[in-house]
C-alpha cells in the first residue's frame, strides 16, 4: 500500500477538485460553520480546478498521490503571488481526510520544495488560515517559519485570517 506520486493529467483535474472539497471540509470544519463548506459542492470545485489549471498549466506543477491506484492527495505550486522571481508559492496540499498522518501530505510537501528548487527558486512561500493549528504544525515541522505577513480572504461569506509562511530552498 505505497503511495506513488506523479504529475497530474487533464483527465485527474475533476477528481482533484472533488478531493479538495472533501479536505476542506474536513480541514476547517472546526474553524467555519457549515455553511461556509456546503458551497462550492463537489462538482463545483472540479468545475473550478478544470477551469483553473486550464489557464495556469503552463507555470504550474500540480502532482497527484495515488495508493493502490486511488487518488488520495495533490499538491499545487506555482510562481510567487507577490512576483519575487526567486520565490515559488506551494498553493495548495490536501489530503483525503483519511489519509492525514500517514505520511502522505510530508511526502507530497518533500516533493514540492524539491521541484521549487529544480525550477531555480530560492525560497518558498505559503498562506496558512491562522487557526488551522494542524496544518500550520505540519508546515512548523517540514521547516516553514512565519513572515509576520497576514491577510484576510473569505471561505463563502465569512472572514478568515491567513498567515504567510516561508522556507528556504537552498
Amino acid at each position: 500500500m505505497t503511495v506513488t506520486l506523479r504529475a497530474a493529467t487533464a483527465d485527474d483535474i475533476a477528481a482533484v477538485g472533488r478531493l479538495h472539497q472533501r479536505s476542506r471540509v474536513a480541514a476547517y470544519s472546526s474553524i467555519l460553520p457549515p455553511e461556509a463548506l456546503a458551497d462550492p459542492t463537489p462538482e463545483a470545485m472540479a468545475e473550478y480546478w478544470t477551469l483553473r489549471w486550464s489557464y495556469e498549466r503552463s507555470d504550474h506543477r500540480m502532482t497527484v498521490a495515488e495508493r493502490d491506484g486511488t487518488l488520495v492527495g495533490f499538491s499545487y505550486l506555482g510562481p510567487d503571488d507577490e512576483d519575487d522571481p526567486h520565490t515559488g508559492l506551494l498553493n495548495a496540499i490536501h489530503l483525503e481526510p483519511a489519509e492525514r498522518g500517514r505520511g502522505v501530505g510530508r511526502t507530497l510537501m518533500i516533493d514540492a520544495l524539491a521541484a521549487m528548487g529544480r525550477r531555480g527558486w530560492r525560497r518558498a512561500v505559503l498562506w496558512v488560515l491562522r487557526d488551522n493549528a494542524h496544518a500550520r504544525r505540519f508546515y512548523e515541522r517540514g521547516g516553514w517559519q512565519r513572515t509576520g505577513l497576514e491577510r484576510d480572504e473569505t471561505v463563502g461569506p465569512f472572514p478568515v485570517r491567513q498567515l504567510r509562511y516561508t522556507r528556504d530552498l537552498m
